[in-house]
């Protein structure tokens, strides 16, 4: 099985969507297919590492929950990487930007789409568990999906790791005149965790 390329990896709780303030480990892959401006994270450098190695790492968590994030977990993350964790007991979620399917075998799907709909509807034509869109305030509408999901999310887009209030407010309206809409705060910014 291939070996993973890892920025770094953390346990912590979910900070955003439908999983909010629920311990998991985070393993973020290094690598990315896209250049969105208002990315905050580095994930360019990382150390190559097997899944043996890996699983040693985040034994000792009492956690069962691993979250692959990036960068774009799905340009490295595979069905045997999926299977292989989840024989030792872990669910797992993903964290994709859409622009490629998710690995079969993923227990929680969360897309926020940085790519045309019509792509990410190709990748998930099955829909998928959240959808999470990250806005500020000159985006005047909700946004029209053309996949499925269990759960609708706006986020608003932060200075850093600092709210922007005027996005926080246009989010907050924008959920409250479309009620299939929820404000995703990122908890881990405001609480300063990681």
């Amino acid at each position: 099985m291939k070996n993973l390329k890892l920025n770094e990896w953390f346990y912590s709780l979910q900070g955003e969507g439908r999983r909010a303030g629920q311990p998991s480990i985070f393993i973020r892959l290094a690598g990315c297919d896209l250049a969105c401006g208002f990315c905050d994270t580095e994930f360019e450098s990382g150390k190559e590492m097997s899944v043996e190695e890996i699983a040693k790492l985040i034994e000792p968590h009492p956690c069962r929950w691993i979250v692959w994030t990036g960068g774009e977990p799905s340009l490295q993350l595979t069905a045997d990487h999926i299977s292989y964790f989840a024989g030792l007991g872990y669910k797992q979620a993903i964290e994709t930007n859409g622009n490629n399917p998710a690995p079969a075998g993923v227990d929680w799907v969360c897309v926020s789409p940085k790519v045309a709909e019509h792509v990410v509807a190709r990748n998930y034509p099955n829909g998928v568990n959240e959808l999470r869109y990250v806005r500020h305030k000159n985006q005047v509408a909700v946004p029209e999906p053309k996949v499925d999901a269990e759960f609708f999310y706006l986020s608003p887009m932060f200075d850093g790791d600092q709210i922007n209030i005027k996005n926080l407010n246009h989010c907050i309206n924008l959920c409250l005149d479309s009620p299939k809409w929820h404000l995703s705060l990122q908890t881990h910014k405001l609480t300063k965790i990681l």
